[in-house]
């Protein structure tokens, strides 16, 4: 199995978010995010670049309550968490209303869960998912 430092390679990460951060994000967005991506988080959080031959944006974490609410993402597709873009008209997100969160691929434009792609059962399987993909 590729090790996830080894799949975040080619990304250009900012600096590492803090607990204080990860706590702040949580509380405003009410929700408890997976350990594996507060891992990410805290080793880089946030940045862009290619994995495998996949180019994607992740937000920091900060920065999570702001874009959810900008997209109006709990209007459009209830339970959906967006965390990165492909940097063009895709959004990669957890659905948080199953348990683990999934990770899914929505457009931006005609968000709904009825056009989501799951593509991971797991942040870190998301991650292998990206590298895997042709």
């Amino acid at each position: 199995m590729i090790s996830i430092d080894r799949l975040l390679t080619n990304i250009n990460q900012r600096g590492r978010a803090t607990d204080t951060a990860v706590a702040a994000a949580e509380e405003e967005l009410g929700l408890k995010l997976p350990a594996d991506f507060v891992q990410f988080l805290k080793s880089g959080n946030g940045g862009e670049g290619f994995i495998g031959r996949k180019y994607v944006i992740f937000w920091g974490v900060e920065e999570l309550p702001s874009i959810n609410e900008s997209y109006e993402v709990q209007q459009c597709a209830p339970g959906l968490l967006i965390f990165a873009s492909s940097g063009g008209g895709e959004a990669y997100g957890f659905d948080t209303r199953k348990a683990p969160w999934p990770v899914v691929r929505v457009p931006f434009i005609g968000m709904e869960w009825g056009v989501a792609e799951i593509i991971g059962r797991s942040f870190s399987e998301f991650l292998v998912c990206l590298h895997e993909a042709g």
